[in-house]
């Protein structure tokens, strides 16, 4: 189920699931979204804060249900991530949003919210880059901006930014759903209703800020509960700042990533600006994917339907 694509004029919404936004680089990146022709509407959590969360739990999901039941609102940008959507994930109204699907971005810890969504109502979602805490940002990649022109029309997506620095890791053809966003939170998903299916899938991950041995630790679960194993194939992301800082002693993030992801055997690139990186290149979540090792290409639907 893919969301109708925006149009000059048309309204859009902008939340905070999970933390509260810093609030010059939100109004930036708000100005940004009407510099695209939107009229933007701010939700009521937006500007709250409740300890780490941009107000509480009931307050968010409200934000969250609000936005979907308008019927003037044509797409729901998250300000940014930080912690929360975890939270509020069980207690949202899947039947409101599949009733209305529309256009849902974000990413990092809105990834819980991407991973619930489509599972529970085949909507394609967008992992892309954010108000706040990219956009809003003094230095912005054109590159991350001009993610967003993908809202705007039907074409197919080529991945093909930096396209020479991708490295194989294991060799192959694989296509599917893309699924996946942040380590993390996939890992956090396990064991609950909203586990992250990956069978069939080509499955993506990145991180921030996580050293070498947590990453193995994240990594090595989702191997065990067999999210490697099912996947079709594999893409590895950006690991912003994912380096050695407490152990003098320590394997490196390659040996680490390219280990784990050689021993399931599936087709594997690396090298991908998808995540906490300059440029973040957006990319549908659902929508049926190919990658090639052989010529490094990633080659994605559009998430957008022509309505």
């Amino acid at each position: 189920m893919k969301p109708s694509k925006l149009k000059k004029g048309d309204i859009v919404g902008v939340i905070a699931p999970a933390s509260p936004p810093k609030t010059e680089p939100l109004k930036k990146g708000i100005r940004f979204l009407e510099e695209l022709g939107l009229d933007v509407r701010v939700g009521e959590s937006v500007h709250k804060q409740y300890g780490y969360l941009a107000g509480k739990d009931t307050e968010r999901i409200e934000d969250i249900h609000r936005m979907f039941e308008d019927q003037d609102v044509k797409a729901i940008f998250c300000a940014c991530g930080g912690f929360g959507t975890g939270r509020i994930v069980s207690r949202l109204d899947f039947e409101l949003i599949r009733q209305n699907p529309k256009i849902f971005w974000g990413y990092s810890d809105i990834t819980f919210l991407h991973t619930a969504i489509h599972q529970q109502t085949g909507l394609v979602t967008f992992h892309g880059p954010m108000l706040s805490s990219d956009i809003g940002l003094e230095d912005v990649h054109e590159a991350s901006k001009e993610s967003f022109q993908q809202l705007f029309q039907t074409e197919d997506i080529d991945y093909t930014y930096d396209k020479p620095k991708l490295e194989t890791v294991v060799e192959g053809v694989a296509t599917g759903p893309v699924i996946g966003g942040n380590l993390t939170l996939l890992v956090s998903t396990l064991g609950t209703p909203f586990e992250v299916n990956t069978k069939g899938k080509i499955l993506f991950i990145e991180d921030i800020d996580e050293e070498p041995y947590q990453v193995d630790r994240m990594v090595n679960q989702l191997k065990m509960a067999n999210k490697f194993k099912d996947s079709s194939g594999i893409i590895i992301g950006d690991f912003k700042n994912c380096e050695p800082k407490k152990r003098e002693r320590s394997l490196t993030l390659d040996e680490v990533l390219t280990e784990h992801v050689t021993s399931a055997g599936k087709p594997a690139l690396k090298g991908f600006n998808i995540g906490h990186s300059s440029p973040n290149i957006a990319i549908p979540v659902g929508s049926i994917g190919t990658m090639n090792t052989i010529d490094h290409s990633f080659k994605i639907d559009s998430g957008i339907s022509g309505g």
